[in-house]
């Protein structure tokens, strides 16, 4: 086979309706089975199968791309995540259209390891488990038509197989200390493409502005994928303002096809800038003609001019922005890394719906998808490579980590959205090997840093949490945990001054802390007392664990949704005078799933988003809400609070969080009065009432302004007044049912029958007879073993029509059933 799995960034789906090669490619989505560990050989997955012969198994399943081998066995709370080769397989109808034309298939993400077969003949391996990349299964098909089978055994159908492999590797990264899964599978979209002989490679458009806006370039080179070496071609090009102008178009004959080729270079007086507010893009088309055949392709391009200052903030187009960050993983309930196109869309939209003007991709590059969300809502990159954590391997390890930070670069360098990219995370965490050499490492990373800006020097480079690398790149994150793995949260400014004076360029990634969903607390912020307060608030070795050291939030807190929103509502309110603040980035955006977490309230979950995996919003999500937005926009605390309690007649306090400049607050229909809304007054920027509960059922109702537009929020919730002792028994009762599913809810109660309200026991559900539990979805409401929260846990249950029986049991506590 020749020049195959060659770098290939071909047509994406994103391409408009005008472009005839975006009808020349198609997703793979269905058709194809799934086999959850090795064959003995690529034999194997061909041979002719008889019905009930021994050939028909090891049996295969039914599945649809994108599919993740570890989409339930990543939070399966019994087991480790399965790590290791899986097969896919299906067959191909081809009939490529151009004469002489290329196949190609065209992964955007497999993990990790991945071959390609074409019947039994092996046309790819890539190595790397997030780049894009491209199998031309060109000749194979060719060859394969040529043998009887593909009429007689495969009716005219071209068999591919695919085998992935997430097995540990010492020699690759990510490395499997890294508080992520490191999934397997194609959970990425594959593609069928047919092109012709000649076609574009890569289109590398660079398009810049001055800080006024006033003078804008654009230069633009291409390469090419010429398998059949043709000499010469001529490339036409035309450049589309946001509004559907045409801008310019030029017209190149080409008589070297061989490297990369400039195509065009041009200025352009006062572009229409993208920012976070208005990304307005560009559309730059282009159509390559030779004696072969014509290919049609666009890129979307956007001229923004970015500046982080030395020892002070960053602006966009001249105007300092305040980044407004999260993170994301690309993991969700259900599915693990096989997101599909809508999820992902769903996920953007919510975190531009929170304020979001900045992320920073955790700790991988990102679906294709992502970054042209990016780049239509108006939300800056921090992209990085997957170097993260366990020191520095050998030549293997070094070398896969160059290629991904080429392919990275080259396959994204056109989306404007990109400001930063990322060399590592956690460098500073010996453990993978025998040596852990900090000037070994530091050699590297200079390696690293250089090849970036070799490739593309008009972005940033940055790393977090490596001190002794700080001083290499361009932008440094240190760790900063203020409240949650060191000090307490009023300790945010001081450090992160003092980290500010160290190094060159300051950006705060990485800060929050863990909640429970619909754990809530009376006293949230109790275990500060505890807290040794006014040192470095930055994370150290074992402060993520649940077990000795230091006190700390993150082992001795109560995990409630109420301290999590204290906690980030002081950054908040701390961010907006902090002059000098080039911006944060919160984490993460999502509860996300990982092997070194088992303990967790929900097991082998980092629960420090702010929605959880299945986009179910906790409360945090509005606090930031009411900072980020403009939208008027008001929220109660406590929608997931069914029950509060405290002392008869004892004044409660109830949180609003609102973007709006005054807000009323009703207690059971009767006015507790107004207040003006101050973000520097904390909690809840002033917008916190302490009202007289009555005993039993209470309704809370805000009614707030902003301008001419009024919003409201309403909640309802019972105040217990009887105190409790020790959890003793349980009940389980079916609280729901809809559409064939029913929702169980356990309780927790003392032995003279009072809830027990601050139960954190662990509880785990089990099934029996036609249902199946809805579990392994890594969220609160979504385990068959989770942590209580306020005495309570709550579960659904798939009745299949039939009749199940459902227990809930939990230690020195009697196991309880429920027939349904």
């Amino acid at each position: 086979m020749k020049k195959i799995a060659r770098y290939l960034v071909v047509l994406s789906f994103f391409l408009s309706s005008d472009i005839a090669f975006a009808q020349k490619t198609m997703r793979l989505n269905a058709g194809w089975e799934f086999l959850k560990h090795d064959l003995g050989g690529i034999w194997e997955a061909v041979r002719p199968i008889g019905l009930g012969n021994p050939e028909s198994v090891p049996l295969w399943e039914n599945v649809n791309l994108p599919h993740c081998v570890n989409a339930t066995d990543a939070v399966d709370p019994d087991v480790n995540y399965y790590q290791g080769p899986a097969w896919y397989r299906t067959s191909l109808k081809i009939e490529n259209p151009y004469q002489n034309g290329r196949t190609i298939l065209h992964f955007e993400g497999a993990g990790q390891k991945t071959e390609v077969y074409v019947y039994t003949t092996k046309v790819a391996i890539h190595v790397g488990g997030y780049d894009e990349w491209t199998a031309d299964i060109t000749d194979a098909v060719a060859a394969f038509k040529k043998e009887e089978v593909y009429q007689k055994q495969f009716k005219g159908q071209v068999p591919v197989s695919i085998r992935t492999d997430n097995s540990r590797d010492l020699e690759m990264i990510p490395s499997d200390l890294s508080d992520f899964n490191v999934y397997g599978g194609i959970y990425r979209y594959l593609n069928l493409v047919y092109a012709p002989p000649l076609s574009v490679e890569k289109m590398f458009a660079k398009a810049e502005v001055d800080a006024q806006g006033k003078f804008g370039k654009l230069n633009v080179s291409g390469r090419f994928y010429n398998p059949a070496d043709l000499e010469n071609a001529t490339i036409h090009l035309k450049l589309i303002d946001p509004k559907g102008k045409v801008v310019a178009q030029q017209e190149k004959k080409l008589n070297n096809l061989n490297g990369d080729t400039e195509l065009w270079s041009l200025q352009i007086n006062k572009p229409q800038l993208w920012s976070t507010d208005k990304p307005l893009q560009y559309r730059l088309l282009y159509d390559l003609v030779s004696s072969t055949g014509s290919y049609k392709s666009e890129e979307k391009i956007g001229f923004r001019n970015i500046n982080f200052a030395e020892k002070g903030p960053f602006s966009l187009n001249g105007n300092r922005l305040l980044l407004r960050g999260t993170h994301r993983h690309e993991d969700h309930a259900g599915v693990a890394a096989a997101m599909s196109e809508e999820m992902i869309r769903t996920e953007m939209q919510m975190m531009k719906d929170m304020g979001v003007n900045f992320i920073r991709l955790g700790h991988y590059q990102q679906s294709r998808i992502v970054l042209n969300l990016c780049d239509s809502l108006g939300i800056l990159v921090w992209e990085e490579i997957p170097w993260c954590r366990g020191g520095l391997g050998g030549e293997t390890y070094k070398k896969q980590a160059r290629n991904m930070l080429t392919n990275m670069i080259e396959q994204h360098y056109n989306h404007p959205s990109i400001i930063i990219w990322g060399l590592g995370n956690e460098n500073d965490w010996p453990g993978d090997f025998a040596e852990f050499d900090k000037e070994k490492i530091r050699t590297f990373m200079k390696e690293l840093n250089g090849l970036s800006h070799k490739l593309d020097l008009s972005r940033y480079t940055a790393i977090r949490r490596c001190d002794f690398c700080a001083d290499i790149v361009d932008v440094y994150s240190p760790s900063i945990w203020a409240g949650w793995y060191r000090g307490a949260y009023t300790d945010y400014k001081k450090v992160s001054q003092d980290e500010f004076a160290k190094v060159k360029r300051f950006l705060h990634v990485e800060w929050g802390g863990d909640s429970h969903a619909m754990r809530h607390s009376e006293n949230p912020d109790k275990a500060l007392s505890k807290i040794k307060t006014g040192e470095s608030a930055d994370e150290r070795a074992g402060d993520a664990s649940l077990f000795g050291g230091a006190a700390r939030i993150s082992k001795d807190g109560d995990w409630s949704e109420s301290y999590i929103t204290n906690l980030i509502d002081w950054h908040l309110k701390e961010q907006e005078n902090m002059s000098w603040l080039s911006g944060t980035a919160y984490w993460p955006f999502k509860d996300f799933s990982t092997p070194v977490r088992p303990d967790n309230p929900v097991p082998y979950m980092n629960q420090k988003g702010v929605v959880e995996r299945d986009f179910t919003k906790k409360e945090a999500y509005y606090v930031f809400q009411s900072y980020w937005t403009d939208k008027p926009m008001v929220h109660i605390y406590g929608h997931s609070w069914p029950v509060r309690w405290g002392e008869q007649g004892e004044e409660k306090m109830v949180k609003v969080y609102a973007n709006c400049t005054h807000a009323e607050i009703f207690l059971n229909g009767k006015s507790f009065g107004t207040k003006k809304r101050n973000s520097q007054d904390f909690p809840a920027a002033g917008l916190r009432w302490n009202l007289p509960f009555l005993k039993g059922e209470n309704t809370v109702k805000v009614v707030a302004k902003k301008g001419k537009v009024t919003v409201s929020d309403e909640i309802k919730f019972i105040y217990q007044t009887e105190k409790w002792t020790k959890a003793a028994k349980m009940t389980l009762t079916k609280i729901n049912e809809e559409a064939d599913v029913a929702t169980l809810e356990v309780k927790l109660f003392d032995e003279a029958g009072i809830q027990c309200l601050d139960a954190t026991n662990w509880v785990n559900f089990g099934l029996t007879g036609d249902g199946r539990l809805i579990d392994d979805l890594g969220t609160s409401s979504g385990s068959r073993k989770v942590q209580a929260y306020n005495g309570r846990a709550i579960i659904k249950v798939k009745l299949n029509k039939g009749k199940s029986v459902a227990s809930v049991k939990s230690d020195d506590i009697p196991t309880v059933f429920i027939t349904m």
